[in-house]
């Protein structure tokens, strides 16, 4: 019996997406970071590793909630071994305080720079690095040409990249697999405690490669993601009051 046009396409989908930047993952414990409903979002139904990922920021909280949400991506990351290298033009990360992400400020190397066109060479070069987990970049602006040279290095390293852009003067596109958006959300004190509660963050997926975006918000308590159910309306909860 001959495939029916369905199953053509879908074979060929599964041909094109290691083309994409999708592959699967090297082992199950690689294969997912504890973040469900955000997972499924991609087509292969993982966080893809090996792969670049662009996160945009507009305000110095967006810059930090991302700063925090990929400090616990990371901390998933390093399991499988390796260091991570970050670089940037304005160090804002305190390294003791990634122990809450489950990151040993040993696992990072911090490289300075001044030029931004210093820094997209310094993470093309890391990139190719076959021994580290993940390379962080800061880098405002960068263009497709640059970008595409990004994603080859992963490629044959499968090292995972991870672009910050914080204010960009242009959202153009670039060759990554996925375009991420992170807001910071209160967080809850749980009662007769003081202090402040687990950090929390509204993670926007804008744009993924044959996937599905959405917006989700996110907590890190015991060393884990967790996806908050939708809070309802309290107009839904409350019942109809009858009138006249």
């Amino acid at each position: 019996m001959h495939a029916s046009n369905k199953d053509i396409m879908a074979r060929l989908q599964m041909d094109i997406l290691p083309l994409q930047g999708f592959r699967p993952p090297a082992s199950d414990r690689a294969a997912s970071m504890g973040l469900g409903p955000v997972e499924a979002a991609f087509p292969t139904g993982h966080f893809p590793t090996g792969a670049v990922h662009e996160w945009m920021s507009d305000t110095a909280e967006q810059s930090a909630a991302t700063q925090g949400f990929l400090s616990a991506l990371l901390g998933k990351l390093l399991l499988q071994g390796g260091a991570c290298i970050w670089i940037g033009t304005a160090r804002t990360l305190f390294p003791s305080a990634l122990a809450a992400f489950g990151v040993a400020a040993e696992r990072l190397i911090f490289i300075d720079l001044r030029r931004e066109k210093d820094i997209l060479w310094a993470m093309e070069e890391a990139l190719q690095c076959e021994g580290l987990a993940a390379v962080v970049g800061e880098c405002r602006d960068i263009d497709l040409t640059a970008s595409r040279r990004l994603q080859l290095a992963v490629e044959h390293s499968r090292v995972t990249g991870l672009l910050l852009r914080h204010q960009p003067r242009h959202k153009n596109a670039v060759a990554s697999v996925a375009r991420w958006k992170v807001s910071p959300l209160p967080s809850v004190i749980e009662d007769g405690l003081p202090g402040v509660g687990f950090p929390r963050w509204e993670v926007q997926l804008l744009k993924v490669r044959n996937g599905r975006p959405g917006k989700w918000q996110v907590e890190w308590s015991a060393g884990q993601f967790h996806i908050l159910a939708p809070v309802m309306p309290a107009s839904l909860h409350e019942p109809q009051r009858k009138t006249g």
